[in-house]
């Protein structure tokens, strides 16, 4: 399931039970239950959408990028792809998709990764762990640095070179482009909406993007 699947909604954003725009560098805490359907539309393209997902009853099973390569049997995420807990449970399903592919393995940007992919005098910069880690804390659940693993970045574009190693590349959404999950258990979802100002999948301008969830 490497190559890109694109699979248009039905879905009506004015039957939508929650519409919200979410700034980047923001964050976003917010619980889904099963059945509930999440989009998340990139309004201008190419911004990198930072996603981790929590079993919202035990925090301690959460998305897990190992099951859910092992599940796909690729490394990118399209229409069809499940998205799988540390205890190897589907916890969200990708049932529609119109940019067709996203990253599993770039990681979400950090103070200590900003000062080695860039220079040091990015260190400061404000990063998506930042945002995590703001959001983990403001949040009355117990969690801290320890619960922030390995992260989805929605429509963010990160080959694997022939060597092995990762590149980042200028992204392949646009604007208008979305990707839907439909929750298969009540799950807790964390978003950073990337602030990265040094990274050219987002063309080096970080912008808003729209979240919409329907019953």
């Amino acid at each position: 399931m490497s190559s890109f699947h694109l699979v248009e909604s039905p879905l009506d954003p004015g039957t939508a039970v929650y519409d919200h725009v979410l700034p980047a560098g923001e964050g976003w805490l917010h619980p889904m239950q099963a059945g509930q359907t999440l989009r998340i539309l990139d309004l201008e393209g190419n911004q990198a959408v930072d996603t981790l997902f929590y079993n919202a009853h035990d925090f301690t099973e959460r998305y897990s990028v190992t099951e859910t390569l092992k599940q796909q049997g690729a490394i990118y995420l399209t229409a069809g792809s499940q998205l799988m807990s540390s205890h190897g449970r589907e916890m969200l399903t990708i049932t529609a998709d119109t940019c067709g592919r996203h990253d599993t393995l770039g990681g979400a940007c950090a103070a200590e990764s900003n000062a080695v992919r860039y220079a040091l005098d990015k260190r400061p910069m404000h990063s998506c762990r930042d945002t995590f880690l703001k959001c983990l804390w403001q949040y009355d659940g117990g969690m801290t640095k320890r619960d922030i693993t390995c992260n989805i970045n929605f429509f963010m574009n990160v080959p694997v070179t022939s060597e092995g190693s990762l590149e980042f590349a200028d992204g392949v959404s646009a604007p208008g482009k979305y990707v839907e999950m439909r929750a298969a258990m009540d799950v807790l979802c964390l978003i950073s909406n990337c602030p990265q100002l040094n990274n050219p999948c987002n063309a080096y301008n970080p912008t808003p993007v729209r979240l919409l969830i329907w019953n």
